[in-house]
């Protein structure tokens, strides 16, 4: 089975102001229809009628503004801070660009604290990471070959993996169930999105498992996650941390013949160590068990492995929204010493970069607790177009198409809309540019949310919740049409 890097992540991934509206005069909050000559204009319908019809309840809040001007040219609750979900990534994208620059490159060195002697590095032998979110298997593999290939065939001392890079996080959001693969730990040493790969296959009356970390060439097994198959019914999944292990138990009754999925990994510095050890073995080069540091050794680079630059990093995270990856290009940027903290320092960024007020509480959006406004994010975007990282960013941006009756995104040569869109339990957001054709360049932001039946949602609830799937559907296809009714009006 053949696992590209954007297989596993679509497996998975001024001055501070008080929120207002991005205008310099007053706007109505609904446009009169236009009149073609001859007749009158096809019917178009209203903002309120949409909403009424998408029965959402909650609160949906939007702002749709000329791109070059910024003239509000609709909006209905636009300066109500509601949850963004991962259309904070767009934010995120903004800081990470302006404070590290589209061609930043994170650098996954091996070091050796001696001198290397007849092949044998008379000392330590060090991972040490940077923090790179799309470290793989694959790549650490090639690290392992890039090794042997400098004439290193063993060490006299300790083998060191060093994460200190990055704050140490074991989740993301404390709020999600534990077996979810888009709400990993984060670490400076990152590996496979911190996702390890957990099958299964019947074999009698019992199940033979397996927990490795693959990737499109190398496949190896990893004993620091372990799966016990248990006889019950529920829950689903347990887990327990143990010192660098992940230990995790999964209901028989749940499993059928077999299958697969990616869990979460707690502990991504042991998880990343164990597995460049297992292929610096194969490469003939044997380490001892390794030991974790926080704070990187002196030594010389014996060799390293580089991601690609920051904007194809970016352009995935946007296109497959993978939740490790902002928080890493967050924290990255800001320095922080925690995710909270990075978050703040993004907030006030924004605060002084476009004049607005988000409240950020991680880079992802994957939290409920962040809150921003249509009003405040049609700001940004359309501020940060008069800035290099605003054209990069509209450049990233994944190309969306508008929903038919039945829910299904639909491809139209006539409407270009580039986006970034979010999702949680009760939450849908989508925000970017809409043009039709040559017609008017508009920014939008819609946010729908209903906080208070997210909130009622039981821990068992929150991967598949009852009357979610429709909900969203409902709110992707009010979306559609809000951006078609802005075409006919405004465009």
């Amino acid at each position: 089975m053949r696992i590209s890097r954007r297989w596993m992540l679509g497996a998975l991934l001024g001055s501070v102001a008080a929120p207002a509206l991005p205008v310099f005069a007053d706007a109505p909050a609904t446009s009169p229809r236009p009149m073609r000559r001859g007749g009158p204009a096809p019917v178009v319908r209203e903002a309120e009628e949409l909403v009424a019809e998408a029965r959402l309840g909650g609160s949906i809040g939007f702002v749709v503004a000329d791109a070059a001007t910024g003239e509000v040219l609709e909006q209905s609750d636009g300066a109500l801070p509601l949850p963004p979900a991962s259309v904070a990534k767009a934010v995120t994208a903004l800081y990470a660009l302006e404070a590290l620059g589209a061609e930043y490159r994170y650098a996954t060195q091996i070091l050796g604290t001696g001198p290397v002697v007849g092949g044998v590095v008379q000392g330590d032998l060090v991972l040490a990471g940077s923090g790179d979110p799309t470290l793989s298997t694959d790549a650490l593999g090639d690290l392992a070959a890039r090794l042997r290939a400098a004439g290193v065939t063993g060490i006299t001392g300790r083998y060191i993996a060093h994460a200190g890079a990055l704050p140490a996080v074991t989740a993301i959001d404390a709020e999600q169930p534990d077996h979810v693969g888009y709400n990993p730990a984060i670490s400076g040493l990152n590996l496979n999105y911190n996702r390890v790969y957990f099958e299964w296959r019947r074999a009698g009356s019992d199940y033979q498992v397996t927990m490795d970390a693959r990737a499109e060439r190398f496949v190896p097994k990893v004993s620091m996650a372990r799966m016990q198959v248990v006889s019950r019914d529920l829950p689903v999944y347990t887990y327990a941390a143990a010192q660098g292990s992940d230990n995790w138990t999964v209901a028989s009754t749940a499993l059928g013949k077999g299958g697969s999925r990616w869990l979460p990994v707690r502990h991504p510095e042991a998880y990343a160590a164990e597995v460049f050890q297992t292929l610096a073995k194969a490469q003939g080069i044997e380490l001892p068990a390794a030991q974790l540091v926080r704070v990187r050794p002196e030594g010389a680079v014996l060799a390293s492995w580089e991601s690609v630059p920051l904007r194809l990093i970016l352009q995935d995270m946007l296109k497959f929204s993978t939740n490790l990856t902002a928080e890493v290009v967050g924290l990255t940027a800001s320095g922080a010493g925690s995710l909270e903290e990075s978050a703040k320092a993004m907030n006030l960024w924004a605060a002084a970069r476009f004049g607005i007020a988000p409240e950020f509480h991680d880079h992802s959006g994957l939290g409920g607790g962040s809150r921003i406004s249509a009003a405040d994010m049609v700001t940004a975007l359309v501020r940060a177009q008069s800035t290099l990282t605003g054209a990069e960013l509209r450049g990233l941006l994944r190309e969306v198409g508008l929903r038919d009756a039945k829910g299904r995104e639909q491809r139209n040569a006539a409407v270009r809309v580039q986006a970034k869109t979010g999702t949680l339990n009760f939450v849908s957001g989508l925000a970017g540019h809409a043009r039709a054709g040559e017609g008017r360049d508009m920014v939008f932001a819609i946010f729908c949310a209903d906080p208070e039946r997210r909130d009622r949602l039981t821990l068992a609830e929150r991967e598949q919740p009852p009357g979610g799937r429709a909900w969203a559907g409902r709110a992707r296809l009010l979306q559609s049409r809000l951006i078609e009714r802005w075409i006919a009006v405004h465009g």
